[in-house]
């Protein structure tokens, strides 16, 4: 009986041993695969669906990032190697005609050579662990008017409170969106890269004095405020540190992460007051959110390019605060940025608008670092440098459970397996 006893407590070492490893296998390729969705949906692919040379260099991007990340990860005692076949990132729905659409990315991780301790007796010297996750990049505009009924809306968090008409500003008056399918106008996907070049072309308020619309005529990239006290509520906590810091409500929505989720197909309420200070407070906190305020924030990684062109990909600027903690990462590639946001889109098709307005899809923007006045006076302040990184639509036709985006991405990313 003690030998018996004996034997099973040892063999629950190995046992134990081996259920480790398969966690921290499984830790590393669902890490991996979200990751390698992130590029996949920050590179705009999913905006511009039928764009194959886009698809295939995102696709690169994204298993170069899924394979820096699986491999540092420790599994069973020590990181796994990509080139000895222990990671493996493969697109599943490449071959399906459906990447573009609504990529997806599994990575495999894998120790074939697993050291045993007590199960030696029986002649089993090394073991074999191995996990696999899939992760999705999913954009609701990338579908077909047919496909109506099967596609549900998006609903990210941290939407600032800017309320963009359905305008291209790239090419007015079209528009960016088709209202009833959320489907990207064939105009707009030129917008991808495109940045305001002008102060008179740069994202800012539509008016100061609210309380009576102007019609989005003069120019389409004006934002119509979002009312703090509904849809827009400012966070409690979570807020980045500046000086002076955010004080106001409107400061902190635009600054901060407005938790509640904003639905596509949803609605959102105008602010329609009289707010004097509206200009310098975007300026102010869009410095503090950034970490622009001495315009070196991040950037748009321009690579050869004389302009943004996707897949786009993010530089650490000096003031971000962890180039401050370590200086050594300033100007280096970044998959995420504080400089990235998302902005309502709402339907346009009648004006003044009703109340409240009904959203029918998203734009992601990136803020440039010069994008507010230094200081925060003069004509321009809280007048905002943007370049069009993402478009997500869904429409009026879109229905069911929306799906949770996570931060500033209205392109959502998920695990779908395990």
């Amino acid at each position: 009986m003690l030998f018996v006893v004996g034997a099973m407590a040892a063999l629950s070492i190995d046992v134990v041993t081996l259920y480790t490893a398969r966690s921290e296998a499984q830790l590393a390729a669902d890490g991996a695969a979200l990751a390698a969705a992130r590029v996949l949906a920050n590179s705009g692919m999913t905006s511009r669906p039928t764009d194959t040379t886009l698809a295939s260099n995102a696709e690169t991007l994204a298993s170069t990032v899924a394979i820096q990340v699986a491999q540092n990860n420790d599994v069973g005692g020590r990181n796994p190697v990509a080139s000895n076949g222990e990671v493996v990132v493969t697109f599943p729905n490449v071959a399906s005609g459906n990447f573009g659409i609504n990529p997806h990315v599994t990575v495999q991780v894998q120790r074939t050579d697993l050291p045993t301790f007590f199960a030696r007796i029986w002649g089993t010297k090394q073991i074999k662990v191995a996990a696999s996750a899939t992760a999705e990049a999913y954009n609701p505009s990338a579908g077909t008017a047919s496909s109506l009924g099967s596609r549900a809306p998006v609903a990210p968090i941290c939407v600032k409170p800017w309320l963009l008409p359905n305008i291209d500003p790239s090419n007015p008056p079209n528009q960016i969106f088709d209202p009833t399918t959320g489907t990207v106008a064939p105009t707009a996907t030129g917008l991808l890269g495109w940045t305001s070049s002008s102060n008179a072309t740069r994202l800012q308020p539509a008016c100061i004095d609210c309380s009576t619309l102007p019609a989005p005529t003069t120019f389409p990239f004006q934002y119509y405020p979002g009312d703090t006290t509904t849809t827009f509520a400012p966070p409690t906590q979570a807020l980045p540190a500046c000086n002076p810091g955010l004080t106001t409500g409107y400061e902190k929505s635009v600054a901060g992460c407005v938790q509640t989720p904003i639905s596509c197909n949803g609605t959102a309420i105008i602010d329609t007051s009289d707010y004097d200070n509206r200009e310098t407070e975007t300026a102010h906190a869009v410095n503090c959110m950034t970490h622009a305020a001495a315009n070196e924030g991040d950037q748009v990684d321009l690579t050869a390019a004389a302009a943004p062109s996707p897949p786009f990909q993010f530089l650490v600027g000096e003031d971000n605060p962890v180039a401050v903690v370590n200086p050594s990462l300033a100007g280096k590639d970044a998959m995420v940025s504080d400089s990235l946001v998302t902005v309502p889109v709402f339907d346009s098709g009648t004006w003044p608008p009703p109340s409240p307005v009904q959203i029918v899809g998203f734009v992601q923007l990136f803020l440039n670092p010069d994008g507010d006045a230094t200081p925060n006076t003069g004509p321009n302040v809280g007048h905002m440098k943007a370049t069009f990184i993402n478009m997500a639509g869904c429409g009026t036709g879109v229905t069911g459970q929306p799906i949770l985006g996570n931060g500033a991405s209205p392109v959502a990313v998920r695990l779908i397996s395990p």
